[in-house]
């Protein structure tokens, strides 16, 4: 009998997690030294960005900048497409395929709690990283998808971080602002 494998299933729970006050350089040491592509930015225990090797390439090393000189928070990626630990790993590649993005961290009862990346998928299914090679081939990132997913960033209204941020009228808004807006 096969069963569906969920994301708390695959993803890792050793989380590389830095702050957005250090520097560009700090970050790139702490991924050299855990042999990764990516640290998790985290401020007052929430998800507020995502640094990447591609984000350090593009921003800084391509910019001349020096890593010593740029902080984290200028040059991170946020807000964060996070996924829920108890969705199948094909939803997460899914969402991956669709939104162009090839890590998800991930979320449970709004903590951050892992991250899933298309290297785990594709070590329980190969088939699925072919799966998602064709979504990507077909569109660079699907805006109608990207648009419905769940963001962990800061509310565009009232400033406040939070794991639960959902697109209204091209605005990333906390549950509070979205519920202000029902009754305006």
């Amino acid at each position: 009998m096969n069963r569906e494998i969920i994301v708390k299933e695959a993803m890792k729970t050793n989380l590389a997690i830095i702050d957005p006050e250090l520097t560009v350089l700090d970050a790139a040491k702490l991924m050299k030294k855990r042999k990764i592509g990516n640290v998790l930015v985290v401020q007052k225990k929430l998800l507020i960005g995502i640094l990447t090797e591609s984000d350090i390439i593009k921003k800084v090393v391509a910019e001349a900048k020096n890593p010593k000189d740029v902080k984290i928070k200028d040059i991170m990626t946020t807000p964060v497409i996070i996924i829920d630990s108890f969705v199948t790993i094909e939803v997460a590649m899914k969402t991956m395929g669709k939104c162009n993005v090839r890590r998800l961290p991930v979320v449970e009862n709004n903590e951050l709690i892992g991250i899933i990346t298309q290297k785990d998928i594709s070590r329980i299914s190969p088939v699925l990283h072919d799966i998602s090679r064709e979504w990507h081939d077909i569109t660079v990132r699907d805006e109608s998808y990207y648009k419905k997913q769940i963001f962990s960033g800061k509310c565009e209204d009232c400033g406040i971080f939070s794991t639960n941020l959902k697109n209204a009228d091209g605005k990333l808004l906390c549950e509070s602002c979205l519920d202000s807006l029902k009754y305006e």
